[in-house]
């Protein structure tokens, strides 16, 4: 979801007014409509045409925020892209942390940074993404280190200090504990399944 489309598209369409009547739930569900899937599944498709993305998917793109502000959520939609609310505020800490992820967390100059109080940021952080901001942000640090793994060939614990840990003792628990094997493992296995060959565990 991009903010600056939706907000452009709001403009453009007279779209619907920002809903605050957000109650706490962290996942919507709606029918999925045929138009929305037809524009997703033309993005999709691209991927055989390599040489088409760079004109096309932003076509597509533009489509699909327009598709999804004209369903059942468009209000919360517009909540997110122009509205001063709660989750708009929570998207922007959500935003904060996905940049800084390998920097120390303080949950004070957090709540700062989205205007509004520690426990405030707390409750509704929670709400809207499942998790506090600091298991969010674990959880960002080690996605990362996933794929700086099996992209780079680094060693666990040079990776661990490259997305922020200071202990890679403690990373390799809580990647073990995510993922289901320590980091070079997971590596391996990954590596092995994506040449077709077993790998040993």
């Amino acid at each position: 979801m991009d903010a600056r489309e939706l907000a452009a598209l709001l403009v453009e369409t007279g779209g619907p007014a920002p809903r605050a009547d957000h109650d706490g739930r962290a996942v919507f569900v709606s029918a999925l409509e045929a138009p929305l899937l037809e524009a997703l599944l033309r993005l999709v498709r691209l991927l055989d045409a390599p040489g088409d993305i760079p004109v096309l998917a932003p076509l597509v793109r533009r489509e699909l925020h327009y598709r999804l502000l004209q369903g059942d959520q468009q209000g919360r939609l517009a909540e997110m892209a122009i509205g001063d609310g709660r989750l708009r505020r929570v998207a922007g800490a959500i935003a904060w942390i996905r940049t800084h992820y390998a920097e120390p967390l303080q949950v004070e100059k957090l709540a700062r940074l989205a205007n509004m109080s520690p426990s405030a940021l707390h409750a509704h952080f929670s709400a809207v993404a499942g998790v506090s901001p600091i298991q969010y942000q674990k959880r960002v640090r080690l996605q990362e280190a996933r794929a700086r793994l099996l992209s780079s060939g680094a060693s666990a614990e040079a990776v661990a200090y490259e997305v922020g840990y200071a202990s890679p003792s403690q990373f390799s628990r809580e990647y073990a504990r995510l993922f289901g094997q320590p980091p070079r493992r997971d590596a391996e296995a990954m590596r092995a399944e994506a040449a077709g060959t077993p790998s040993i565990r």
